[in-house]
């Protein structure tokens, strides 16, 4: 493993046993449950619902969602061709407005051609935090969560590197169906699928950068991180754009699986009127997009064209 401060043993937020939170949405209102052995969800009220038919909401209510840029060596060989992208991370932001749940529907608007997807793993702040050190983060978490980061890239042109619209819109967070506690998150293998095909994978443990508790200790030097907050953990190689239809999910072993199934919507109503920055297919909007084919497994490429040609 691969960590600027490795601890000396494991934290107590990956201690077991294994514990998962969801959130559901019953007869119109939400509530906080716990995942049973038995694949049954029990509510702090008592009932027990079966999990797999439930609708969910996303487990966290952030006041921001805080980014890294590249913290997977394989992300960082593909794009950069070298294994660390920086001498230090590098972040953007997405509002809260972007959180979607579990098997929710992720939009892609007419007038957009790239809609990319990115599997990761959350961190959800547990403490108010500010001014920690690396080893004191840990006991600021309150457990890890899958998510897909996606990204509208044809806007890859405009907001000054902010990626405020590539990475900001509606619906592209699709976040959880848990938080997950007690699971040795390095030991874990991170898969995004399209389809149930796979086209990303990573051992989490060979191939972090750094660790969410560097990540947290340099946010919280001057960004002070409150319970709920979000932080996205960074992606492996082969991002690559998706079309209606399609199913993407992104799945850690030990933590779960979060899917959301992309659906077409009309171009915004101001687009036809002039208003703003239009999506763009630059060179370096298909830099991003499209990636670097050469750089990464040829079984992602043949797994993301069969899950294309399925959907033609």
């Amino acid at each position: 493993m691969n960590f600027e401060f490795p601890f000396q043993e494991l934290p107590a937020v990956m201690r077991g046993p294994r514990v998962e939170r969801r959130r559901v949405l019953v007869k119109g209102s939400a509530f906080w449950g716990t995942m049973q052995d038995d694949g049954q969800l029990r509510l702090d009220d008592g009932r027990l619902l079966d999990a797999e038919a439930q609708t969910y909401l996303p487990p966290v209510s952030p006041s921001k969602i805080i980014a890294v840029h590249i913290s997977y060596s394989s992300r960082s060989m593909e794009t950069r061709n070298k294994p660390k992208p920086t001498e230090t991370p590098t972040y953007f932001t997405k509002p809260p407005t972007s959180l979607n749940g579990h098997k929710g529907q992720i939009l892609k608007p007419a007038d957009c051609k790239y809609l990319n997807y990115e599997g990761e793993y959350a961190v959800v702040i547990g403490r108010t935090c500010r001014n920690v050190t690396p080893d004191e983060a840990w006991d600021y978490i309150e457990g890890f969560c899958p998510a897909l980061d996606m990204g509208l890239q044809d806007f890859r042109d405009t907001d000054q590197g902010s990626m405020l619209r590539v990475k900001g819109a509606d619906t592209l967070l699709p976040i959880g169906p848990g938080i997950v506690r007690g699971v040795n998150l390095f030991a874990q293998t991170l898969r995004t699928t399209v389809d149930g095909l796979t086209v990303q994978e990573a051992h989490i443990g060979e191939e972090t950068i750094w660790g969410p508790h560097y990540v947290i200790a340099d946010i919280a030097r001057h960004i002070t991180l409150v319970p709920g907050d979000v932080i996205l953990m960074g992606t492996p190689c082969h991002s690559r754009s998706v079309d209606p239809g399609h199913v993407v999910a992104c799945e850690i072993t030990g933590i779960g699986r979060v899917e959301g199934t992309v659906v077409a919507i009309d171009a915004p109503r101001a687009a036809a009127l002039g208003v703003g920055h239009m999506p763009t297919d630059t060179p370096e909007v298909r830099r991003v997009a499209l990636g670097f084919d050469e750089r990464v497994p040829e079984q992602f490429k043949a797994n993301l064209r069969a899950a294309k040609a399925s959907q033609a």
